[in-house]
């Protein structure tokens, strides 16, 4: 069953039964009134008694109803013909019955017909076709000049005000359509792009990251080749692993913009991005130690509060965070050691991330996409970033993420 609320009744009906009903209502009831009623003292003018007597007003009549009922059967799918056909239909309705003009009430399923190829057609086809009624009405009004009967009043500025209504509210329907599925079209282009800025954060953390390691490992290496080649053939596996994680992440990322591309061919259109599986989080934080650790610069890690699944765009994010304040501390600070302070608050995640360097931290020799990347992810996530040199010497990165209430069981369902 769908989760969507169904139509209401009005929309349901299809816009060529509505055409049918006004039509046939309009048509039938003079027949109803002045041919098959007994006759009264009242009578009309437009409808005469002995208007259908004869066989070729009834012949008429009967392909009036013939072409209306075609038109509004493929309104939908041939909408300008089948408009055609109703206006027609109707101009031979009024032969059948000898009349001189259109009555209001017959012309009203043009009128419907109109708004609604207004409404699902190019404004300059439905201009086409509200010019086909106007010159409709506007060729028995020449007519009557003509012959010189003006013993009425002519209907026909009135009903060509019902034509123009009718095309206003179709054509704002069109506008309004055109305008959501412009929006549409947008916020699915606004999540593309997101989704690539993410992907390049990614791409950014994981690379430095390990690059940072393959130097220090290669460095390492170089200096103890010839002493220690024990220690230099260890680094040298060091610098394999990290170099065939990050091709493998490489990839991965490369195939998810890859296949959303080709999605997006095949498509004809924009949509969702497809998702990226995180690949890394807190878990992770003590392999990334051990790893940074071997690599010459010891991380120290302190877990306070009561450790407790996350969310897991808040687990990644902090992670994220976490791995490229190391790295800024491996390539710039030239400390020796840092630590990495991961506090689980009651409503908070507090990140913290010191040295004890020459206090560079990456703010004067990096390129600066690692600070402003870490500033996004705590700003997507209404958390508070800051990031400076420490007052006794070395850099801190001190990151607050709320966690919204009640999700730890939502946490522990989504790791399941």
């Amino acid at each position: 069953m769908s989760a969507s609320s169904p139509l209401p009744l009005l929309k349901r009906i299809p816009p060529g039964l509505w055409t049918a009903l006004a039509w046939y209502a309009a048509a039938v009831e003079p027949i109803v009134e002045y041919v098959v009623m007994p006759p009264r003292r009242t009578y009309s003018l437009n409808y005469p008694r002995d208007g259908l007597d004869s066989l070729g007003a009834q012949a008429l009549l009967a392909v009036a109803f013939v072409l209306v009922l075609a038109g509004s059967t493929m309104l939908r799918r041939r909408t300008f013909a089948a408009y055609g056909l109703v206006i027609v239909g109707t101009v031979i309705s009024t032969v059948a019955w000898h009349q001189d003009e259109i009555p209001p009430t017959q012309f009203l399923a043009v009128d419907i017909a109109l708004c609604y190829l207004a409404a699902t057609r190019p404004r300059r086809t439905s201009l086409t076709a509200a010019a086909a009624a106007l010159g409709t009405l506007a060729g028995y009004l020449v007519l009557r000049l003509i012959t010189g009967d003006d013993s009425s009043i002519p209907q026909e500025p009135f009903v060509a005000l019902t034509v123009v209504i009718a095309w206003l509210i179709g054509n704002s329907s069109h506008q309004a359509r055109a305008h959501t599925a412009e929006l549409h079209a947008r916020v699915a282009a606004e999540a593309v792009t997101a989704e690539r800025l993410r992907i390049a954060r990614e791409m950014h953390d994981t690379v430095a990251h390990s690059i940072g390691i393959i130097a220090l490992q290669a460095g390492a290496a170089a200096r103890v080749i010839e002493t220690q080649p024990a220690k230099a053939r260890e680094a040298m596996l060091t610098v394999e692993t990290a170099g065939r994680e990050t091709l493998s992440g490489l990839r991965r990322m490369l195939g998810a913009l890859r296949q959303a591309d080709q999605d997006e061919e095949r498509q004809g259109r924009a949509h969702a991005p497809v998702p990226l599986r995180p690949a890394a989080g807190l878990a992770n934080v003590e392999q990334l130690a051990a790893t940074t650790t071997a690599a010459g610069v010891r991380v120290e890690v302190r877990w306070q509060g009561r450790r407790r699944p996350l969310p897991a765009d808040i687990d990644l994010a902090a992670f994220r965070i976490v791995q490229e304040s190391v790295t800024n501390a491996v390539r710039h600070s030239g400390a020796d050691s840092c630590e990495v302070r991961l506090d689980y608050r009651a409503d908070e995640l507090a990140v913290e991330v010191s040295d004890r360097g020459k206090g560079g931290g990456g703010t004067s020799t990096d390129s600066g996409y690692g600070l402003i990347g870490m500033r996004e992810r705590a700003a997507l996530l209404h958390g508070d970033f800051a990031a400076g040199p420490r007052p006794g010497g070395g850099f801190l990165v001190a990151v607050r993420l709320p966690i919204p209430a009640g999700t730890e069981a939502e946490a522990k369902a989504g790791a399941r």
